[in-house]
């Protein structure tokens, strides 16, 4: 799938952890239904079982981003991203090369790459990142040793590159407003969405509150039209 930036608008990044009444599948339909335009697979308790049960529901979750036409993402397993013929990988500054990671999903996947600094963000996009993740920008539940970002400095990592950046650490519909003035493409937001009593309404609301900071017009939202 061709990358656009507007795909990074509302980036949802699964946690099996916050799956209830719904399953893993359930969650991301619904958060699609509700407007996210990208869908990153995160799973580390995944990863730790049978590859043929993460296949199986890196596959599932694929048959529904292409439904509806949204990129699906893995995070850290490039196996596995060939393996469900995912739209692309996302790599951290301790997972594998980024230049090594853009050789072996070729040119045509997407790559994102965490940057937390200019320089790591300056270093990802010569190696051949498509995007960046930044944060933690609120703080975030999902990592331990993450530190929160100022937005100065998210400023200056966007401001650094040519390639788009998304925000990530502790999103919710309570301080997403805070990112109006960040120079940022979109926000990747795990508990924000799947930790949403109603998954669809809350991530249109996020969309919606995410398209007046980024000044975009509410029809490129709807699913299939990026």
């Amino acid at each position: 799938m061709r990358f656009d930036r507007k795909q990074l608008l509302i980036y949802a990044v699964t946690d099996k952890a916050w799956t209830g009444k719904l399953s893993l599948e359930e969650q991301v339909e619904e958060a699609l239904k509700g407007g996210a335009t990208m869908v990153q697979l995160r799973e580390k308790e995944l990863d730790k079982g049978n590859f043929e049960e993460v296949l199986r529901t890196a596959c599932a979750i694929r048959k529904i981003t292409e439904k509806y036409n949204v990129p699906l993402i893995i995070d850290d397993n490039l196996e596995l991203a060939l393996a469900c013929h995912a739209d692309g990988l996302h790599v951290g500054q301790d997972d594998m090369e980024a230049s090594e990671a853009r050789r072996l999903l070729g040119p045509d996947r997407i790559l994102g790459v965490t940057a937390k600094t200019v320089d790591q963000a300056r270093a990802a996009q010569a190696a051949g990142a498509d995007y960046l993740g930044s944060g933690a920008i609120f703080g975030t539940s999902t990592k331990a040793d993450a530190r929160p970002m100022t937005m100065e400095t998210l400023n200056a990592i966007c401001d650094s590159v040519d390639i788009p950046v998304v925000a990530i650490g502790g999103i919710c519909l309570d301080n997403i407003g805070r990112l109006a003035g960040s120079h940022a493409a979109g926000a990747a937001i795990v508990s924000g969405i799947f930790g949403a009593p109603n998954i669809r309404e809350t991530t249109e609301k996020l969309a919606e509150a995410m398209t007046e900071i980024a000044g975009m017009p509410r029809r490129d939202l709807r699913a299939g039209s990026v």
